[in-house]
């Protein structure tokens, strides 16, 4: 199973998705802005810049990408006014193929990203850190490897290419998010709101929700009913924001390098 990237499913793509679902923990339905639109969306939503956190996300990974070559992806974030968190990440996966041990672990998820014409499955293992402990990581005074669980450390370990250990990879990043959630009218359900700022300039406007999997396609309907009813374009190429983040960094340490 592969991310798809096209504006449609097939009728094959449909029956994968539904099998996904049915062995995930939750879905969370995506939606990315063209940059030019961000204004307006946020007016158009009734969003109020003020009531976001800000947050800041750090990637580990290899010059090359390694990692996200692998399908793996190690995160972590620090929060305003809360504590850090951190995540080591598979995708894509098949929910049937992951461990009981795993399954049964709280904090492990499995989770079906979805957006327009695409989605991918993915089994994250979460853990916690504080803001501190991730900017000592940042400017070099402590391993990278501190800032993970032992079961994290085991997951990356199990997952990693070989050769490619936590303590060998780069920090990427930082990139500034700001952050919301807030139920707007019209619409039953929290809405996640994400502005990602880049380094070089450019943004990335996340809209999102979550929801059991079994209603994933109804809250789907509605979300895109609610969307279109407000002028939010649907139809617009889908950016990855964590692929953005890697591609920017890795060249950044290549001219480094040179």
């Amino acid at each position: 199973m592969a991310e798809t990237r096209q504006q449609t499913l097939t009728g094959e793509q449909l029956r994968e998705v539904l099998g996904l679902l049915r062995g995930a923990d939750s879905a969370e339905l995506k939606l990315t802005v063209p940059e030019g639109q961000t204004g307006t969306t946020v007016r158009a939503l009734g969003i109020d810049p003020l009531d976001a956190r800000v947050r800041q996300v750090f990637f580990f990974d290899t010059p090359a990408l390694s990692l996200n070559a692998a399908g793996v992806v190690a995160r972590a974030r620090r929060i305003q006014d809360s504590a850090a968190d951190t995540v080591v990440k598979l995708r894509p996966v098949v929910p049937d193929d992951i461990p009981n041990r795993l399954r049964k672990d709280p904090s492990f998820g499995v989770e079906v990203d979805a957006m327009p014409g695409g989605f991918v499955c993915s089994a994250s293992l979460k853990g916690t850190s504080t803001n501190a402990e991730v900017w000592d990581v940042f400017e070099g005074r402590r391993p990278i490897k501190k800032l993970f669980s032992k079961e994290q450390r085991g997951y990356f370990a199990a997952h990693a290419p070989k050769g490619v250990t936590l303590e060998e990879v780069s920090v990427l990043g930082p990139v500034n998010v700001l952050k919301l959630k807030y139920k707007p009218e019209a619409f039953e359900r929290k809405l996640a709101v994400e502005l990602w700022f880049y380094p070089n300039g450019s943004r990335i406007l996340e809209l999102s929700t979550k929801c059991a999997p079994s209603e994933a396609f109804q809250v789907a309907t509605e979300a895109r009913a609610f969307l279109t009813g407000r002028g939010v374009d649907l139809s617009g190429e889908q950016q990855t924001k964590t692929k953005s983040a890697l591609q920017y960094f890795s060249k950044l340490l290549a001219k480094a390098a040179r």
